[in-house]
């Protein structure tokens, strides 16, 4: 590879003196290729530059914060304003007020909101909301479904204990004979049922939600008393200006949001149904930085520009279009080429990759192109992309292909994901 790196893996090293492991959470590079940089110097639009000055198109636009464009000037200077007025305070300012009236008023369900940080913070607000309206302890939620980092949801074991998923039953997404099975074992103790918007867990194909599995969902909410729970903290405001289940006319109690409600500025928001609005009152949240009024005064123009510009056709349109190209030079490339979600959150998968190594050659050779693209998660289209990056990409990407095709008999097994192929034996 050209690209130079020397100054991250300066601070790469520097990290793991200070920093256990050297990286924590989502944004550690440790199940990416090696050559992937862990660490940027700047962002622009749809692009971001690391360290080192290597500039990428970014298709993981921050993992899904970044909807209108790194740095939106809009954005940015209702942030910075509020800021010069003040931002963290001894109570919150009318902002707070404003921003739940805007979003009580564009999400059909919501009555109400309560705001946090993080969209684990909002997921498991959720959790508590549900068992204090039921004042029962169960919850139904999808295996592989990812809805934080708590111990009660967290994806690895390591510092929890038995009784962090204690009451918690696991159902195949989209399967209504599991979810109805999980809903009886459940008995007269279910307080609620989660959903992701799509089935977006990671290493494996991407899916639509079935119509009649999101209706079942509901309708047994409905019948034993539960909430129903969309955790939209990943697609919130990427399907459509609604919940994103409203699409498929089903609306939940509570929903959890997050990512991109400010467009990268720190606010998540738990909003919920009238139903629900005396447990919300009930249960005991808060944080010291949940009530800062500059990523709110950020939040209200984000949210004005999803009313009243055509961001989501846009993304919708490239996302088509990159999905579209894409198919066609894998398969002049000879390769079968996995592309699922929604066009503007796509999953790209190698047919016959069980430990990823055509994903890996892939993704390093549009990274060596300028292109960031993500092997095994799924990424993000935002409003700041133009068709002349959506088409740089597929140039990228037929090179890309091109050489995959030159070095894939010779592939070295990528041993950090041997645990995918031995899961599959």
């Amino acid at each position: 590879m050209s690209r130079a790196n020397s100054r991250d893996r300066q601070l790469r090293e520097r990290a793991e003196a200070v920093i256990p492991g050297g990286m924590f959470g989502h944004q550690s590079v440790g199940l990416l290729p090696d050559d992937y940089p862990q660490f940027f110097a700047r962002s622009d639009g749809a692009h971001i530059t690391d360290v080192d000055g290597n500039r990428y198109l970014d298709f993981m636009c921050a993992y899904g914060p970044n909807l209108f464009g790194y740095g939106h000037p809009d954005i940015d200077a209702a942030f910075v304003r509020q800021l010069g007025q003040g931002d963290t305070l001894t109570g919150p300012t009318a902002l707070m007020v404003e921003l739940a009236e805007a979003l009580t008023a564009m999400i059909t369900h919501a009555d109400w909101a309560i705001f946090c940080k993080n969209g684990t913070d909002a997921t498991t607000m959720a959790l508590s909301a549900a068992r204090a309206h039921t004042r029962r302890k169960k919850v139904i939620r999808a295996k592989g479904a990812y809805h934080g980092a708590a111990p009660w949801c967290v994806p690895r074991p390591a510092g929890t204990i038995d009784t962090d998923r204690a009451n918690q039953i696991f159902c195949d997404y989209n399967d209504v004979a599991s979810l109805e099975a999980a809903v009886a074992e459940a008995g007269d103790d279910l307080a609620a049922i989660f959903a992701a918007p799509f089935k977006h867990d990671a290493f494996i194909d991407q899916a639509d939600p079935d119509l009649a599995y999101a209706k079942r969902a509901r309708e047994l909410c409905d019948q034993t008393g539960a909430l129903l729970v969309v955790d939209d903290v990943r697609a919130g405001f990427r399907l459509v200006r609604d919940c994103s289940w409203s699409r498929l006319g089903v609306q939940p109690d509570l929903s959890s949001w997050g990512k991109c409600v400010a467009n990268g500025h720190p606010i998540s928001v738990l909003l919920g149904s009238n139903k629900a609005r005396k447990a919300a009152a009930a249960i005991y949240v808060t944080g010291s930085f949940w009530y800062q009024a500059a990523p709110m005064a950020a939040g209200l123009e984000t949210l004005r520009l999803i009313r009243e510009t055509d961001y989501l056709e846009r993304i919708t349109g490239l996302g088509e279009r990159l999905r579209a190209g894409l198919t066609e030079r894998a398969a002049a490339a000879g390769f079968g080429f996995r592309q699922t979600g929604p066009g503007t959150m796509p999953l790209f998968l190698f047919d016959d990759d069980p430990d990823l190594r055509k994903g890996f050659c892939f993704a390093s050779e549009m990274l060596e192109r300028g292109v960031y693209v993500h092997p095994w998660h799924n990424m993000f289209l935002c409003a700041a992309m133009t068709e002349a990056d959506i088409d740089g990409a597929l140039d990228a990407a037929e090179a890309s292909f091109g050489e995959l095709k030159t070095q894939v008999r010779d592939l070295a097994p990528v041993e950090k994901l041997a645990f995918l192929s031995a899961g599959a034996r």
